[in-house]
């Protein structure tokens, strides 16, 4: 029978430290994950605007596989497949897990970066080359910091995807949040509400990144810092004024 007070046990007064534990490890997967992600994503993305067919080839068969097939069977072909076609490369699970999530966020990413590039306005490349800037010079100088300004709301939310998504690891074994909900639940048939407090955790990360994203896509809004100019100006025009020496 469902037990709150087992529930409040293992959320405030966990006596093994297991999700506080499981906790971590669910946020540090994720945030490698993002990051190697979102750092490939943006080689794939240039692949696949480039004039060079032997770079867009590669990027599209590549986005074709990584978001045609499933995550977990990604995970899958890497823990029980690898071994298989290199006898005795077997991964740690964590280094399983890692591969296979950047692996296939770096499909979704890329098609992020990708359009977010090409909402930039082409106008920029033009006056960036006849400023003598080379095409790589541009990309980093102009074209990719207006373009990231546009990237940051869907990554926000990748990564909040990525926070959920790390319970696929639970399926080879990895202790985060929802295995060690299982494994620990099975062992004492307290899995419903293990499983509860690992929910908990999971609401209580992916609400702080929310609060996190919301900031940082304030702080990067362009409209934000020009009406913050506005009021300045008009404020310091409205002190000259009552001061008597301005018009």
């Amino acid at each position: 029978m469902f037990n709150w007070n087992i529930v409040w046990q293992y959320l405030f007064q966990d006596p093994f430290l297991l999700f506080p534990k499981a906790a971590w490890t669910t946020l540090w997967i994720a945030v490698v994950a993002q990051t190697i992600g979102v750092i490939l994503g943006l080689f794939i993305a240039l692949m696949q605007i480039s004039r060079i067919p032997w770079l867009v080839g590669p990027a599209r068969v590549y986005l074709w596989f990584f978001r045609g097939s499933p995550l977990l069977v990604q995970v899958l072909l890497l823990w029980n497949g690898l071994p298989q076609i290199v006898p005795g490369l077997l991964l740690p699970d964590y280094a399983c897990i890692l591969v296979a999530f950047s692996l296939n966020e770096a499909a979704y990413m890329s098609e992020i970066i990708r359009a977010a590039i090409g909402s930039v306005d082409s106008g920029q490349m033009e006056a960036a080359r006849a400023l003598g800037m080379r095409y790589p010079l541009a990309m980093r100088r102009i074209i990719i910091p207006q373009a990231a300004r546009v990237v940051i709301p869907p990554l926000g939310n990748e990564f909040n995807n990525m926070l959920k998504t790390t319970s696929i690891a639970s399926v080879i074994g990895l202790l985060e949040l929802t295995g060690t909900a299982r494994v620990y639940g099975a062992q004492t048939f307290i899995v419903f509400e293990l499983l509860i407090v690992a929910t908990v955790y999971y609401l209580i990360m992916t609400t702080i990144w929310d609060v996190i994203q919301r900031w940082i896509e304030n702080r990067l809004n362009p409209d934000r810092v020009r009406s913050a100019a506005i009021d300045k100006a008009t404020s310091k025009s409205l002190v000259q004024r009552v001061a008597g020496f301005g018009r």
